[in-house]
């Protein structure tokens, strides 16, 4: 299928209006009508409800919109990176990263790996690790630096020598912030707001020896930033490690640490048979290389 098939497509969904993407794309519209049509023909289905002034998306369309925009995005990374593999010191390295003390030590690598390639440029991420790795499966991202565990068969990795203290995140006036620490026994009756990852709602339920079923689940989230606008209005206690709170102190909120204690690693991780392009098979020497070119007062001041 001619890739110029699907950017008319998207140009007509964003738009809304067939004559404003053919103006946007600087093609007639009788060209881009034309195309469509042709389109719906290869799907074997309306993708489009074609009214007056307007254009929307059929559900078939909408399906289509997402996987469109994603070959597009593929297409064109894979295009600067095969562009890249003439430039040993140029090109563009693609990084997610989760919501952590990582989140502190990422510039700081970007800061040492550039004084060596000045010409490599970055695209980050911020996500949680479940988007993290859906991005990282479509190729859509070098690296992911992800809290584990992490899936050994899928993925290569590199552990960090970062580490995260889980604990809950709650309200500076609760009476359970007085606490140095949270026991079992203190959690299991309070209306948690957890990760939305199974495999860490299963691991937080295992630490209290308990099924994920017996835990009193309030909410799920991917990013703590409504986990913790839910914990300002007291619905419930954000279960969290210390780093993703320490990046963005919250007044009026508390982060108390669980006993005993519950720690996280990281690790930088590529899918398994992954071809780099040079940017990023340098990047990745350099992380190899480098574990502990950070300065290690950043970790210190999240610990």
């Amino acid at each position: 299928m001619d890739l110029r098939l699907l950017e008319y497509f998207l140009a007509v969904a964003r738009a809304g209006n067939i004559t404003k993407a053919a103006e946007q794309l600087h093609v007639t519209q009788p060209t881009i009508s034309r195309q469509l049509m042709d389109l719906e023909e290869v799907m074997g289905t309306p993708l489009l409800c074609r009214g007056k002034r307007q254009v929307t998306l059929t559900d078939a369309g909408v399906l289509f919109q997402q996987r469109a925009e994603e070959i597009v995005t593929l297409m064109e990374k894979t295009q600067q990176d095969l562009a890249d593999q003439n430039d040993l010191v140029g090109g563009t390295v693609a990084v997610g990263c989760v919501e952590s003390s990582a989140s502190r030590m990422l510039p700081e690598v970007l800061k040492n790996f550039a004084a060596q390639h000045p010409r490599v440029q970055y695209q980050l991420y911020s996500a949680d690790g479940d988007d993290i790795r859906e991005k990282l499966d479509r190729g859509e991202l070098d690296f992911g630096i992800l809290l584990e565990p992490i899936e050994a068969a899928k993925y290569d990795y590199l552990r960090l020598p970062y580490w995260e203290t889980w604990g809950l995140l709650m309200r500076s006036d609760d009476p359970l912030a007085e606490k140095a620490a949270m026991t079992v026994e203190d959690i299991l009756p309070l209306p948690l707001i957890l990760p939305r990852r199974e495999i860490v709602q299963d691991n937080i339920a295992g630490w209290f020896g308990v099924e994920r079923s017996q835990l009193h689940i309030f909410a799920g989230h991917n990013l703590i930033n409504n986990g913790a606008l839910l914990v300002e209005a007291g619905l419930g206690y954000a279960f969290c490690v210390g780093g993703c709170f320490a990046i963005r102190q919250t007044e009026g909120l508390k982060f108390v640490p669980l006993t005993p204690e519950r720690t996280t690693g990281h690790v930088l991780a590529w899918k398994k048979n992954r071809v780099f392009h040079p940017a990023a098979h340098h990047f990745r020497e350099f992380i190899e290389q480098e574990k502990a070119c950070v300065d290690p007062q950043i970790q210190s001041n999240l610990s």
